[in-house]
């Protein structure tokens, strides 16, 4: 589980990369989360308190010194509940778990033509973030 230090002013939204440039490597990986958010959309239209992020990075450990060194994943969906849906008029630049409060509970990768350690180095990732599901999905 992850433990943010409170003696540090810690960098927010603004301050930390919300891109890496990187494509994906399939339409599949932004079809997929996509439609699972539309899903909930649907169904969880009357509530409020739940936010699904698509390639959006996630950051869960601040470096106070150098924001650009906090450290980040960028699952290709993921979900919180207990957070707003939406923050406003720009929403979220990125999901920060230090400044929602709430770590996110289901991270969804679907595996690349390319092997990108979905089956092992990410699992273990979340694992140790503290994510408690984690849908692995295969072409």
């Amino acid at each position: 589980m992850v433990t943010i230090p409170t003696q540090y002013r810690l960098p927010t939204a603004e301050e930390l990369p919300d891109s890496d440039e990187t494509p994906v490597d399939n339409e599949l990986q932004n079809d997929i989360p996509n439609m699972l958010l539309n899903l909930l959309r649907e169904i969880w239209h009357e509530r409020d308190d739940w936010f699904w992020g698509v390639d959006m990075g996630l950051y869960y450990e601040p470096n106070a010194d150098e924001p650009a060194l906090s450290k980040c994943v960028v699952p290709d969906g993921f979900l919180a509940l207990g957070v707003p849906r939406n923050t406003g008029e720009d929403g979220r630049l990125s999901y920060v778990v230090w400044q929602e409060n709430v770590l996110p509970i289901l991270a969804l990768e679907v595996v690349s033509k390319k092997y990108n350690g979905e089956h092992d180095s990410k699992l273990t990732k979340y694992e140790e973030i503290g994510i408690l599901y984690y849908v692995l999905c295969g072409l």
